[in-house]
């Protein structure tokens, strides 16, 4: 028997897909929900401003492949850094903690999630909002408190990210 992992097809063209301001910062597009895809991954586009940066976390329950379309950022890996540009990838195992920093203008990634697990986290970290609204307040208060309810990722600390 064959197995399928999504219960339907998926089609979304550039741009298409949710919007969603996440209160770490950024602008996540969904391209397909968990819901779509039988539970088997989460995948976002997030538009980023420079200077954006994330705590040191892990996800315990999922993978995180971010791929860089467009921008660099510096992704602190495990006690590393590395700078990753466009084309560029980073794989976060579960458990490995990481962070990142936006070192360009602006940055553009996919972040995919595998299984999809974490998506109420970032859905109650995050508003609905369209191409027209600005970017709204950063409140790491919200992410906590969506951490704290949500599960799918464990906040470890500040950003560690010397002076850049």
């Amino acid at each position: 028997m064959e197995t399928v992992s999504s219960p339907a097809a998926i089609i979304r063209a550039e741009g298409q897909g949710e919007r969603r301001w996440f209160f770490g910062g950024g602008v996540h597009t969904w391209k397909a929900r968990a819901a779509e895809t039988g539970g088997a991954f989460l995948l976002f586009e997030d538009e980023m401003s420079g200077d954006k940066m994330t705590p040191l976390h892990a996800h315990p329950d999922s993978d995180e492949t971010m791929y860089i379309l467009e921008g660099e950022i510096l992704m602190h890996m495990d006690g590393n850094e590395h700078r990753i540009g466009p084309g560029g990838l980073a794989v976060a195992p579960r458990g490995v903690p990481h962070a990142f920093l936006v070192l360009s203008e602006s940055a553009r990634m996919l972040c995919l999630h595998t299984p999809g697990c974490c998506e109420a986290f970032y859905w109650d970290a995050s508003t609905p909002c369209s191409p027209a609204d600005p970017p709204g307040d950063v409140d790491f208060g919200k992410v906590q408190d969506s951490a704290r309810r949500n599960g799918g990722i464990v906040l470890l600390g500040p950003p560690p990210f010397a002076a850049h």
